[in-house]
């Protein structure tokens, strides 16, 4: 089974940058369509961007415009690129791959990354 390891989190002031990166082994990336996912404290997870396996992409309406999700296949790595934060990005982010025709989370949950913006 593919396993997954998010990193790149950190302490970062309000509008400013991170770039997570989400490395796979154990599995065919390439055929996957990939996603971050966040959950915040007392909050439940939830979507951040999407790209298939062709490299199409969506986008939460909350990070739109400052989120960029991208995915290398040689080196089997799903990368979210995080530009102009808020306070309101902190959360502990996560990647998954995703279920075929059905878009669901398809592996278990990592540790994922923590990423806390200051006001």
């Amino acid at each position: 089974q593919m396993q997954l390891m998010e990193s790149g989190g950190g302490l970062v002031q309000a509008g400013g940058s991170l770039r997570l990166s989400c490395a796979a082994s154990g599995g065919i990336f390439s055929i996957f369509d990939m996603a971050w996912y966040r959950q915040a404290p007392g909050k439940q997870r939830e979507l951040v961007a999407t790209i298939t396996n062709l490299v199409r992409t969506n986008y939460a309406d909350s990070v739109k415009g400052r989120f960029t999700i991208s995915r290398d296949n040689v080196k089997n790595t799903v990368y979210l690129q995080m530009s102009t934060l808020k306070p309101e990005d902190t959360a502990v982010y996560y990647c998954n791959a995703l279920r075929p025709g059905i878009g669901e989370p398809l592996l278990s949950w990592g540790q994922g990354t923590q990423v806390t913006v200051s006001s």
